[in-house]
């Protein structure tokens, strides 16, 4: 790309091409993606110039609250970044603990950045990662500017950022993360169990209907176990409902809960299918992460799983992550390979 001159366009995304006027015509229910108001972070724009920086194609600050929002889009992330970490050898100005948040924010944004510090004679000290989560571009291109968004905090020295990115089909000043497309699972099962707790919280729903038809019921005694069931609730507390429709009936007086209904609203089912969608879209194996298989054949091999995922995962990451050492001049970073220790067979006794 030529110096000042504008990166390409990003086209739309198709999930979010619809406006929310036309979503509103569509659904009478409303917006049907109110998920705290973070489906917007896949609203592909331009990568627009300030004059100074570009903005990220997609919100930085919507992926970092993403990060939590499920619990095996977090895990699988933290679980590649541990294992990276379990081989990576530390390097005298590229500690262990500098590798982990670097490799975090590739994982997580797709961008890591490093800064190359030096002393007064122009000799290398360390190599320090710097939050990708707010480290712009500079409209030449070149140079890089940590900010909070509307001021400049750093501006970082020319030449000293390394800046590695997960590659971009649609512009090539930024990188994003592989699983982007598995937002809306990670959302979906957080707001399954968020729904599910407040039900459990709120006080406000029913605990059982307690229904009366006989109609040779004493009226004080029916007053009075209306106010009594009334009184119950409390903070916390299911709101019992009571039900009188004298007539006679068979089975005048029932108690039905309403758990039974409660119990069908998918809840099991949205939080497996949303956990598959993650686990495919990090390519990590759910034995390899302490899921409990729901049949009875399992997941299969938890060390065959490991090596697997070692050599089409693992390895890949890493050869990636040697980049940094052509443009350092020096090899910084070098890792073990990643293998599993041998099983020891006790000898069988005579």
């Amino acid at each position: 790309m030529k110096k000042n001159q504008r990166p390409p366009r990003a086209p739309s995304a198709p999930i979010a091409t619809t406006s929310s006027a036309s979503v509103g015509e569509a659904f009478t229910f409303g917006d049907p993606m109110p998920v705290l108001s973070r489906a917007d972070i896949l609203d592909y724009c331009e990568v627009l110039s300030n004059g100074e920086w570009y903005e990220p194609p997609v919100s930085f600050t919507g992926l970092a609250k993403s990060f939590r929002a499920g619990t095996h889009h977090a895990s699988a992330i933290y679980f590649k970044r541990n294992v990276l970490a379990s081989t990576f050898v530390p390097h005298p100005k590229f500690s262990r603990e500098a590798f982990r948040r670097y490799a975090l924010d590739f994982l997580t944004f797709g961008n890591s950045i490093v800064e190359r510090k030096t002393n007064r004679l122009g000799q290398v000290m360390e190599y320090a990662p710097a939050p990708a989560k707010y480290v712009r571009r500079k409209v030449d291109m070149v140079n890089y500017v940590q900010t909070n968004g509307f001021q400049t905090k750093y501006e970082f020295p020319g030449g000293s950022v390394f800046h590695m990115l997960e590659p971009d089909i649609n512009q090539e000043v930024y990188g994003l993360p592989e699983y982007l497309g598995a937002l809306h699972a990670a959302w979906l099962n957080e707001s399954s169990t968020l729904f599910r707790r407040r039900y459990y919280e709120n006080g406000s729903h029913a605990g059982f209907i307690l229904y009366m038809t006989d109609a040779q019921s004493n009226q004080d005694d029916v007053d009075s176990l209306r106010g009594a069931l009334k009184k119950a609730k409390g903070p916390g507390n299911f709101r019992n409902l009571f039900v009188y429709a004298p007539g006679g009936k068979k089975d005048g007086l029932q108690v039905i809960p309403v758990s039974e209904v409660a119990a069908k609203d998918e809840f099991y089912n949205i939080k497996n299918v949303t956990r598959d969608d993650l686990l495919a879209a990090h390519r990590v194996p759910p034995q390899l992460l302490g899921i409990v298989p729901s049949n009875t054949g399992g997941f299969g091999a938890a060390d065959t799983a490991t090596r697997v995922f070692a050599r089409n995962e693992i390895e890949p990451l890493q050869v990636q992550f040697l980049a940094i050492n052509d443009w350092a001049g020096e090899e910084i970073v070098r890792f073990d390979e990643y293998t599993l220790p041998a099983v020891e067979t006790q000898p069988k006794s005579a």
